[in-house]
């Protein structure tokens, strides 16, 4: 229970910290960011005067409030955390922020979730088949992965496009759905979630294509390694078929290193992969980042980042009492 406790604690500590520090940092740029989202907001709104509750909003969460202290803002700002309450954007006023996270939260969830996934049981699948077969033909295909995962996300997600879509014309060019056939915006409807699907297929292939090659490095070269190993060698000795070894000894154990590196990918997977979604205008957490910080909205980038800052940590947290479970040598650690 000593381990459980104790990475609980370093959670807690590290999810004060976060917010601590998102608080901090607006305060601590030069000039009054408050001020400037509030003249934003303004012309944003016509020139007409904002309600009370907003510029109270924006104060206490970017800048500082009049006759207030600094330890009061600060208990003002966790209250307004604790409600949910993220502010309101001023490239998109008066939208709240956590209504705008909200919408282009599942986008990116679905899209860099199930990219990811796919990923992961491509790359440690044939990870663990290329290192068993080692020193054959096999072996070759390390290096053409490798190198795939070299090239920009960017420059791939454009040849995917000038190759799929515009010569062969088998797929979308960008967006999340087709605004031609649904023009209102997003709907329960078959029809809406195969359109959805489709042009979610080119971001999630640069996406697999880009990242496979890690997965497989990594659980090849643990696989080669676990193969030498004592309890691997004695299980050949007592006659098991090769199956049998390479699946329930040899794969079993390499594949632990990559579940903790999984699990840090799938808490990055709510930040999106912010340039594919930009060239494919897919409509997530990636895009709205960089229109948040084009347009110097500080709520909305403050809002994001909270938001990705708690699940990476949360993906972690659970990934690490995963970890210690299928390892018991890990909670015995000092």
């Amino acid at each position: 229970m000593s381990f459980y406790a104790r990475r609980i604690g370093f959670y807690l500590i590290t999810l004060w910290a976060a917010i601590s520090l998102n608080f901090l940092l607006p305060r601590m740029l030069p000039g009054d960011p408050a001020a400037v989202m509030l003249g934003k907001l303004r012309r944003a709104n016509g020139g007409r005067p904002l309600s009370e509750e907003t510029i109270k909003a924006i104060t206490s969460i970017l800048g500082a409030e009049k006759g207030t202290t600094l330890w009061d803002q600060y208990l003002a700002y966790w209250g307004r955390m604790l409600q949910g309450d993220l502010g309101v954007s001023s490239t998109r006023y008066p939208a709240p922020v956590g209504e705008l996270i909200a919408a282009a939260l599942p986008w990116t969830v679905i899209l860099v979730g199930v990219a990811t996934i796919i990923s992961f049981v491509i790359g440690i699948v044939a990870g663990a088949w290329i290192g068993w077969r080692r020193g054959t033909w096999v072996d070759h295909l390390v290096p053409a992965t490798t190198f795939l995962q070299s090239i920009p996300y960017f420059w791939l997600a454009l040849v995917l496009v000038a190759v799929l879509s515009v010569q062969l014309g088998i797929l979308p060019i960008f967006g999340g759905y087709s605004v031609f056939d649904y023009p209102s915006g997003p709907e329960w409807s078959w029809g809406f979630i195969t359109s959805a699907a489709v042009h979610a297929i080119l971001p999630a292939l640069t996406i697999v294509i880009s990242s496979v090659g890690g997965w497989l490095l990594g659980m090849r070269n643990m696989m080669v390694q676990t193969m030498s190993e004592d309890y691997v060698v004695t299980a050949e000795a007592k006659g098991l078929t090769q199956t049998r070894i390479r699946t329930r000894y040899a794969a079993r154990n390499a594949v632990i290193p990559s579940l903790a590196g999984f699990g840090i990918a799938l808490g990055f997977v709510v930040a999106g992969s912010i340039v594919t979604e930009q060239v494919f205008s897919y409509p997530g957490i990636g895009k709205l980042m960089i229109q948040a910080v084009q347009g110097l909205d500080y709520a909305l980038m403050q809002g994001v980042f909270l938001v990705i800052t708690l699940t990476v940590l949360a993906a972690n947290f659970v990934m690490e009492l995963i970890y210690g479970f299928i390892d018991p040598r890990v909670r015995h650690r000092g």
